[in-house]
């Protein structure tokens, strides 16, 4: 197997993926797998019995603006396969929304994290009093990533 990199136009690797499994699926081609990760801004990553089958699937399509020669190792993209915890990407400072729970639907303000417990305490944005809120990590969505 190789790992082939195809570069895409900027924010578009989702639809330039979906486009290539419709391809893959429509050609019957050699492609096993097809990685958009978001850390991994205008590539989408593709594993592929050779490199003609990602010539084929990218040929035509919108977004794409080319191949990388070069092929990628498996240690290259170890790092987008392994899935990080939630609150290992929220820092203090950032602009949270709740995503479950009685404040579903508010926004607030990271205050602390605590990495063990999976927690993060929040201060919600819009109440009159500033309350501070302790939730899940996985119960928020990160809205703003400017700290401080």
């Amino acid at each position: 197997m190789k790992f082939i990199a195809v570069k895409t136009t900027a924010n578009q690797e989702r639809i330039v993926a979906n486009m290539i499994e419709l391809a893959v699926r429509k050609r019957n081609l050699r492609i096993y797998s097809v990685l958009a990760p978001k850390e991994l801004k205008g590539y989408v990553i593709l594993e592929v019995e050779g490199i003609e089958d990602a010539i084929m699937a990218t040929r035509g399509l919108q977004h794409v603006r080319g191949i990388v020669k070069k092929e990628l190792n498996l240690p290259d993209i170890q790092h987008f396969l392994t899935p990080k915890k939630a609150v290992e990407q929220l820092k203090e400072g950032f602009i949270v929304e709740v995503s479950a729970g009685p404040f579903k639907g508010e926004k607030g303000i990271v205050k602390r994290v605590d990495r063990t417990k999976n927690e993060v305490t929040i201060e919600l944005l819009e109440a009159v009093v500033p309350i501070p809120v302790t939730v899940k990590a996985e119960n928020v969505r990160v809205v703003d990533r400017k700290e401080g």
